[in-house]
């Protein structure tokens, strides 16, 4: 299947590093039809150009669509060479890219489409297709929105009569089709080996602004791994909007695989290109605060008995700590502890959330644990005591669920972390803390996390110390096993 109007780059062509394509990347994609801006008015990005689509309503008519032919010029036969019509040669692109199709794929199907769409970009090109509900809304959460809920009361019967919808104002007509067509490809990584890298950051571009993760994650795959050229990099600049934009795909993301592949590239590209230019902590806290409202919002439901949706808990807590790592690695998650620490109605509540679904909230409690025994979180002792009244019980009650899911959990890492903040603590509150762990140890200690180190050196400060008595070199607890500890 041939991808048209793509530029393919030679081997000969030396390939940027990883770190090179991050530094100029991660800052954000300009858009790459748009002319320069001037001061009056900036030309929109993607997002906002396809939140203007309209309505879908009843076809009234249909209209065929007339293939121009580009005139061909044979140099034997002594003719001058013909002006080619850029918007003539872009129509016949576009008819190519509408009239080629692979075995198996629907795309611009009319027997079996049930949406006749139409795109109209700003320079006065229409073209109409033939797309199926089905597949777009299972590809893409910007089309999920809006065909979902227009579509809703209607039930396409199979027959010719569908249902149009325009989307106006696209900066490129025939990327924005390829893009479509891209979701009905089994294959998409060897779809995209078949263009350039200018044509696919164009696709990768309106992939983000529409919701399509699969194929976001396929664009990124094929942008580290291919070539780059010098003009090729020319095009990506400054724009922290797109940045922004792939932070929401993955915390968004319908694909769960494809979102736990994009959270690792995303962080890892992130931490490469560390730039305080090219996310703004306002930003990534606004990200963080609107996880945590639908946290909030599925905790109290599943406590009132409402299991509808009680996986979305899972799904916010995993995005909190995914945030969680991003601000620690920036040095800016002081806020979000202090936030954290103060959601008191969250945890009394805790107890009433099955296990099952809720040990994710304690991850988020056991990474600031690691953080601050570590040192990449410096907050007041009242902060610090405060997260330990809000959230220690909840964290016990969860612990024996944590180091039986894993997930990759260090449960040692964090029980040094969780010895380490306690003993920052006045020797007061380190008592009040180590005493009420040692009974919960000695009653459940299978379940409970081991921070006898941390009680060893509370006991040398608290008491040897202070008779002047010599320290014992190590205080021993015993407790009853059973064949599985």
């Amino acid at each position: 299947m041939d991808f048209t109007g793509g530029k393919t780059l030679s081997n000969s062509q030396s390939p940027s590093s990883f770190t090179k394509f991050n530094s100029a990347f991660t800052a954000g994609l300009l858009n790459p039809m748009s002319p320069p801006p001037n001061k009056t008015r900036s030309s929109p990005v993607v997002c906002e150009l396809i939140a203007s689509s309209s309505d879908i309503h009843p076809r009234t008519q249909t209209k065929n669509q007339a293939l121009i032919q580009v005139p061909i010029f044979d140099p034997r036969q002594n003719q001058t060479p013909p002006v080619i019509d850029k918007r003539a040669l872009t129509m016949q692109q576009i008819s190519d890219l509408l009239s080629t199709r692979s075995p198996g794929n629907k795309f611009n199907d009319p027997v079996t489409s049930d949406i006749k769409l139409t795109l109209s970009s700003k320079d006065g090109i229409s073209v109409s297709m033939n797309v199926h509900k089905q597949i777009l809304v299972a590809q893409s959460r910007f089309f999920e929105v809006k065909l979902s809920d227009k579509l809703a009361k209607y039930q396409w019967n199979g027959s010719a009569e569908a249902y149009m919808a325009e989307i106006t104002d696209c900066d490129d007509v025939e990327v924005y089709i390829e893009t479509l067509r891209l979701m009905s490809c089994k294959y998409l990584r060897k779809e995209l080996m078949r263009n350039g890298i200018s044509k696919n950051l164009k696709i990768l571009q309106i992939a983000v602004a529409i919701g399509f993760d699969a194929g976001v994650l396929s664009c990124f795959e094929h942008l580290e791994a291919a070539p780059w050229a010098e003009d090729d990099e020319e095009k990506v600049g400054d724009n922290e909007q797109v940045l922004l934009k792939l932070l929401h795909v993955v915390l968004e993301g319908k694909d769960e695989k494809a979102r736990r592949e994009m959270k690792g590239l995303v962080l890892k590209m992130i931490r490469e290109n560390s730039s305080p230019n090219d996310l703004r902590k306002e930003s990534l806290y606004s990200a963080c605060d609107g996880c945590l409202e639908l946290l909030q919002h599925h905790f109290l439901r599943v406590a009132s008995s409402d299991l509808q949706d009680v996986s979305q808990i899972a799904r916010q807590a995993d995005n909190l700590h995914w945030m969680l790592e991003i601000l620690i690695d920036r040095r800016i998650a002081e806020d979000f502890l202090k936030s954290w620490a103060s959601q008191s109605e969250l945890s009394d509540i805790h107890s009433k959330v099955p296990a099952v679904h809720r040990h994710g909230v304690s991850r988020v409690t056991a990474r600031l644990f690691v953080g601050m025994g570590k040192g990449q979180l410096l907050v007041p002792k009242e902060v610090r005591y405060m997260l330990l009244q809000t959230w220690l019980v909840p964290f016990y009650k969860d612990f024996g669920w944590m180091r039986k899911v894993s997930n990759g959990l260090d449960t040692h890492l964090v029980e040094d972390g969780l010895s380490n903040t306690i003993l920052t603590l006045p020797l007061a509150w380190q008592r009040e803390i180590l005493l009420a762990w040692f009974y919960r140890f000695l009653n459940s200690s299978e379940n409970c996390p081991n921070i006898q180190r941390g009680f060893e050196v509370w006991w040398r400060r608290a008491f040897w110390q202070r008779n002047g008595e010599q320290l014992p070199t190590q205080l021993h607890l015993t407790t009853p096993t059973n064949a599985n500890s």
